[in-house]
C-alpha cells in the first residue's frame, strides 16, 4: 500500500521541486487577527503571534499551529520584533516601528504617517540611515522552533516581505519615490541597495535556521497596469534582486525563491523568470493580464503559480456557488499538470466570515484531488 503524501512532499510536488504530481492542490491562507482570535477560541489552540518588524507581515508569519490544523499545507516563518522594541502608542494613536516610520492602524491594513527618508537626496542621506540591528536578540527565536517542530512534515517558508522596492517607498513616501526614480535621482538605487542588503541579511539568517524558501514581496502593479516603465524596473531593481537571490543560493543551492507581486505585472513575467524566482505568487484575479488561462499558457513552463482566488470580492460577497465554481476553474487550468498552490490573494479580512473561510478550505480540498 502506498505511503500517505505528506503536505512537505504534496508542496515540493506542486512546485516542481520533486518529480510527479501531488495527490491533491496544495491549500494555504492567512487570516486578520479577528478571524485568529475567533478559530484560536473554537479550536482551543492558543494563537502565537510572531510581531514583524513591519506590522502587516505579522499575520503571514503567525498562527502556524492554528493553520495547519484548519488544512493549510505550508509553514510561514519570518522575522520578529527585536526583544529590546516596544510600541509605544501617543496620545493620536501613533507609533514608531523598529524602521522609524510613523505608524497608523487603517481600516484592513497599517499605514505610514511620517516616512524617516522624507526628505531624502543624496547617497550620504541612505549612507546615515540606520537599519535595524539584523541580529537583535529575538529575532529569529519563532522561525528556528518552526524549522525544528515542522521541518519533516511541512515545507518551511521564510518571508522577508517589504522586501526592497517597498520597504523604499514605505521609507520615503510613493509618490516622491516614483518621480525620483524616473528623474533617476542620485539616491534611488543606493537606497534599493541598502534595502536589499539589509534582508538579504535577514533572509540568510532563516536559511541558516533551515527554511526550505525565502519569500519576497514587493508590489509593481495597480489593478490596472504597471507602477513603473519597465525599462526603469529593468535598470533599476532587476539586478538588485538578482544579485538577492544569487546570494541565498550560495548559501543554499536548493533553496526556493518565491516572489509575491500584486497588481497587473504580467509585462514583467519574463525579467521575473529572468530573475530567479520559481513561484509567482499572488496571481492576482480580475487584472489585465492574469486570466488563468494567460498565466498557465504563457507562463506554466518558468513558474508554479500559487494564489488566484478573489478575497476583495467573491470571498466576502460572492455566494458558495461561485466560489465553488471559481476555485475548480483555478486548479483545472492552473493546477493542469502540477504547479499550483491554491489560496486566497492576500490576508482574509474580517468581512468574511468564519462559516465561509472553512468552506473555502473544504472546497479547495474536495476539487484539488489529481
Amino acid at each position: 500500500m502506498d505511503k500517505k503524501m505528506n503536505s512537505r512532499e504534496r508542496v515540493l510536488k506542486a512546485f516542481k521541486i520533486l518529480p510527479g504530481k501531488p495527490d491533491r492542490v496544495p491549500v494555504q491562507f492567512e487570516l486578520c487577527r479577528q478571524l485568529y482570535d475567533h478559530f484560536g477560541k473554537e479550536l482551543g489552540i492558543p494563537v502565537d503571534y510572531t510581531e514583524n518588524l513591519y506590522e502587516d507581515v505579522t499575520y503571514r508569519i503567525s498562527a502556524n499551529e492554528l493553520r495547519l490544523a484548519m488544512g493549510s499545507d505550508v509553514v510561514v516563518s519570518g522575522a520578529s520584533v527585536s526583544d529590546d522594541f516596544k510600541i509605544e502608542v501617543d496620545e493620536n494613536g501613533h507609533w514608531n516601528n523598529e524602521y522609524k516610520m510613523k505608524m497608523r492602524q487603517g481600516d484592513i491594513y497599517v499605514e505610514v504617517v511620517d516616512y524617516p527618508l522624507a526628505y531624502v537626496q543624496t547617497k550620504s542621506d541612505i549612507e546615515n540611515y540606520v537599519f535595524p540591528d539584523v541580529d537583535a536578540p529575538g529575532r529569529y527565536r519563532d522561525a528556528e522552533a518552526l524549522v525544528k517542530k515542522y521541518h519533516d512534515e511541512y515545507l518551511v517558508f521564510g518571508d522577508i516581505e517589504v522586501t526592497v522596492f517597498s520597504l523604499a517607498h514605505q521609507l520615503v513616501g510613493m509618490e516622491k519615490l516614483l518621480i525620483d526614480m524616473m528623474m533617476e535621482a542620485e539616491y534611488v538605487v543606493p537606497l534599493f541597495e541598502a534595502c536589499a542588503e539589509f534582508q538579504t541579511q535577514i533572509g540568510l539568517r532563516l536559511i541558516d535556521k533551515g527554511v526550505d524558501a525565502i519569500w519576497f514581496g514587493d508590489d509593481f502593479g495597480t489593478q490596472q497596469s504597471l507602477i513603473m516603465a519597465p525599462e526603469t524596473f529593468r535598470s533599476q531593481l532587476k539586478p538588485i534582486y538578482t544579485n538577492m537571490i544569487q546570494t541565498f543560493k550560495e548559501a543554499k543551492p536548493d533553496i526556493i525563491p518565491i516572489l509575491h507581486c500584486d497588481g497587473a505585472v504580467s509585462l514583467l513575467l519574463d525579467d521575473i523568470h529572468d530573475i530567479g524566482f520559481e513561484v509567482f505568487n499572488p496571481v492576482q484575479p480580475g487584472v489585465p493580464g492574469h486570466l488563468p488561462e494567460d498565466m498557465k499558457s504563457g507562463f506554466g513552463d518558468r513558474f508554479a503559480f500559487w494564489g488566484a482566488i478573489d478575497q476583495q470580492d467573491l470571498l466576502p460577497n460572492g455566494t458558495d456557488e461561485e466560489l465553488e465554481k471559481d476555485i475548480i476553474e483555478k486548479i483545472s487550468i492552473l493546477g493542469k499538470g502540477g504547479g499550483y498552490m491554491i489560496s486566497p490573494a492576500h490576508i482574509i479580512q474580517n468581512d468574511v466570515s468564519p462559516e465561509r473561510v472553512l468552506k473555502f478550505i473544504e472546497l479547495c480540498k474536495m476539487h484539488g484531488k489529481y
